[in-house]
């Protein structure tokens, strides 16, 4: 049978659209109580699903807990057979069911009432008993499922999706979870990277570092430049104390037609008060110092925090190269 494709993909993307609109237009008071509940929680957020609920259950536990809300997926069936053990009285449950009447579901609400674990449930019929066993619905009205049959889950479990995503972001805003904490539970990944590794694994350091006395010649200061081609030198006294920066900048800036710029000195070309960082600052850091500028620059001095000695340089490029 030949269908219409692009016709029917935009007939699902349409009725998966209305569906969320119907869903925002009756967020109310429950919300504020949800994110209460859980923001109030000393243990963890335990989601549990059957079917494609599960599946939306699982994806609502990883965003929580990689924004700081500790979470874990039961499964309804597992969790009669042993896997109730991981809830905690402190807990708080979040029960994800579009009809609020799938039995293995129900069979957990004894358990957490035993307990004393108060239930969210993210439902589509408030009046189930799944619904009214919960001290908090979150309803989600669905029409009609996108499925030409209205049978398999496809607007509903969008529509729980979105509030599980609603939830999580909320959340870090209510409790102030910003990069660092993403960049902890982020290891792995280039923030976390870059918020981890110090300046003191990256920077060109000892006969790598392009430094120069300020007392030497302009063309020592170039050859300097030109053998480490690092763009840059760090000027300093005989103590190793910054004094300046040389960039190919301040050099192109400095040259004046029909003048020897051999003539010149060091001090008369360098920049006297450049950005540095030290060490142990994070490469994230130092990222933010070159790139967040009116004119951004490719190079940082490193001083050592201890005595403010020049110990290395940060060159852009090889933070690209690393991947960071």
């Amino acid at each position: 049978m030949r269908i219409d494709v692009i016709g029917e993909l935009q007939r699902v993307f349409d009725l998966e659209i209305k569906t969320l609109l119907e869903v925002r237009g009756n967020i109310d008071h429950s919300y504020d109580a949800a994110l209460e509940l859980i923001a109030n929680c000393s243990g963890k957020v335990v989601v549990s699903g059957i079917g494609k609920s599960g599946d939306i259950g699982r994806k609502i536990v990883s965003t929580l807990v990689s924004t700081g809300t500790l979470s874990v997926f039961l499964h309804p069936s597992d969790a009669i057979h042993g896997d109730f053990g991981v809830v905690d009285k402190t807990d708080v449950g979040l029960l994800i069911s579009k009809s609020g009447e799938s039995d293995e579901l129900l069979r957990l609400l004894p358990y957490f009432s035993e307990m004393g674990v108060k239930v969210i449930s993210i439902t589509a019929s408030p009046e189930s008993t799944l619904g009214q066993c919960s001290q908090v619905v979150l309803y989600t009205p669905i029409e009609v499922e996108a499925c030409p049959l209205n049978l398999a889950p496809t607007s509903s479990t969008t529509a729980a999706l979105v509030v599980g995503d609603a939830l999580a972001v909320s959340l870090m805003k209510i409790r102030g979870f910003g990069v660092e904490e993403f960049a902890q539970t982020h290891p792995g990944g280039q923030l976390g990277r870059r918020l981890h590794t110090k300046v003191l694994d990256v920077m060109r350091s000892g006969v790598n570092n392009p430094v120069v006395d300020i007392n030497e010649s302009v063309s020592t200061m170039l050859d300097e430049v030109a053998r480490l081609q690092s763009g840059a030198v760090s000027v300093i006294d005989s103590a190793f104390q910054l004094l300046g920066l040389v960039t190919d900048y301040d050099i192109r800036k400095s040259i004046i037609p029909d003048e020897d710029v051999f003539s010149l000195t060091i001090r008369d070309v360098m920049n006297p008060d450049p950005v540095f960082i030290y060490s142990d600052s994070s490469v994230k850091k130092a990222l933010d110092l070159m790139e967040k500028r009116e004119r951004p620059f490719l190079v940082l001095p490193v001083l050592d925090p201890l005595d403010n000695k020049v110990i290395g340089m940060v060159h852009l490029h090889d933070l690209v190269g690393m991947g960071l």
